[in-house]
């Protein structure tokens, strides 16, 4: 595979690709992701955060490429799962297996409806995801695998892209587990890697920086063998513990200053309520022919119409979002109110609906379920430990929570007095 076509990118200097790569790129399904921001609205608070899923794309790509070359060297597999893989001592089959994590990972993102995350749950029909429609989008693009040199099997780009969560009809073997963990893993994944980074460079800041460099070249395929299984997993040598742990709190960072900035959240609950007024009671469907033709340029279009007529749906909605006339923050919890009462999120938020109306209040809350940071690491001596074990940092990153309660701007500086009078009042007795 000669690697012809660069390009320039930011992050990584160059990505390279294939002529037969290039074709997927110039997809009109691929094509459509320079018209979805990776961050939705964030760059109402970040101006420069107008990056979208395309290079993110290119960039988990390039990624990806790196990390399997890197954990698919057999010098870099634990002795005690190497015959688990018998394809990295195979070349023809090792370099089938790269152009298929490449194009999974070009593709992974392929599926993201309008703004990507900010509405997806809301307005989606039950059964369908972003990563249904990826594995739906995948087999589009049928057509392309097949021209390929040599041809790649649909299935086996689907299982990289989406992973087996995702499809519980498709069997996953352990080499195709590891290869799915290069770009979807909660601890490695090379898609986490890129946003990270990415993100933190077009909103100007440095909390998502970290020695990714040297973070790839220390990862390795362990057993974890001190859980009692027999399931590899992608792991690190000793040596890289602390850029593992870079990447956690640059995560955690990006988390609390980015992700969920109290404006950032606001203009999410503002977008989908938009978007539920303009699609009525429809939702959107498993059609790909609608779906491919929905873009945040086709939105920003119907939401500029709708700024423009108050009569159009989702007229207030778009006033607050292109009028930056949003809701502003009347509460968030501090540990003395919870003190009082164990939730003083929903007791503030009930008691304002109750005194200004549901329709000038909004809710927003973000509590992540999840285990600890959890992977295996290669000591020095060839023993295989789990991070917990070994990592105070690992141990004590805080766990993101996001709770506001949002008031309509025109209400706020009574909403601030009522609160401040009333609060102790309202925790008391809510607790009753």
């Amino acid at each position: 595979m000669k690697l012809t076509h660069e390009i320039r990118d930011p992050i990584h200097t160059f990505i390279k690709l294939s002529s037969e790569e290039r074709k997927v790129l110039d997809s009109s399904q691929f094509q459509r992701l320079r018209y979805i921001h990776q961050l939705a609205l964030t760059y109402l608070v970040y101006p420069g955060a107008t990056h979208n899923r395309f290079e993110h794309s290119l960039g988990v790509m390039e990624l990806a490429s790196r990390v399997y070359d890197v954990v698919t060297d057999p010098e870099n597999i634990h002795n005690e799962i190497k015959d688990k893989f018998p394809e990295v001592n195979d070349s023809v089959k090792r370099n089938y297996w790269k152009e298929v994590i490449r194009m999974a990972a070009l593709c992974h993102d392929l599926g993201h409806i309008p703004f990507s995350h900010a509405a997806e749950k809301e307005l989606m029909e039950e059964g369908c995801s972003h990563e249904t429609f990826t594995a739906n989008i995948i087999d589009e693009l049928e057509e392309i695998w097949q021209e390929m040199t040599p041809p790649l099997r649909t299935d086996d780009i689907k299982k990289l892209a989406v992973g087996p969560k995702e499809l519980p009809d498709l069997t996953f073997s352990d080499w195709e587990s590891i290869l799915t963990e290069i770009i979807t893993g909660d601890s490695f994944g090379v898609d986490r890697i890129d946003y990270l980074l990415r993100d933190s460079y077009h909103a100007g800041v440095a909390y998502g920086n970290f020695d990714h460099f040297r973070l790839i070249d220390t990862l390795r395929i362990l057993p974890k063998e001190y859980a009692d299984t027999e399931e590899p997993a992608l792991g690190i040598e000793i040596g890289g513990i602390h850029t593992a742990e870079s990447l956690l709190l640059a995560r955690y960072y990006m988390f609390t200053q980015v992700y969920m900035h109290r404006v950032r959240r606001i203009y999410d609950i503002h977008l989908k309520d938009f978007m539920k007024s303009w699609l009525g009671k429809d939702k959107i469907t498993d059609d790909l022919d609608f779906h491919l033709n929905l873009t945040d340029n086709k939105i920003l279009v119907v939401m500029r119409e709708a700024l423009n007529n108050e009569d159009k749906p989702g007229h207030k909605d778009a006033k607050r979002i292109l009028e930056r006339n949003h809701f502003k923050v009347l509460y968030s919890p501090n540990p003395g109110d919870m003190e009082i009462n164990i939730d003083p999120n929903t007791a503030i938020y009930e008691a304002a609906k109750e005194e200004f109306g549901k329709e000038n209040v909004r809710y927003d809350s973000y509590h992540p379920t999840g285990g600890t940071y959890d992977f295996p690491v290669l000591l020095n001596n060839g023993e295989v430990e789990s991070s917990v074990n070994i990592s105070d940092a690992l141990n004590n990153i805080p766990v993101v929570k996001v709770d506001f309660v949002f008031i309509n701007s025109d209400f706020k500086k009574d909403a601030d007095k009522w609160l401040e009078a009333n609060k102790e009042a309202i925790l008391k007795e809510d607790d009753i």
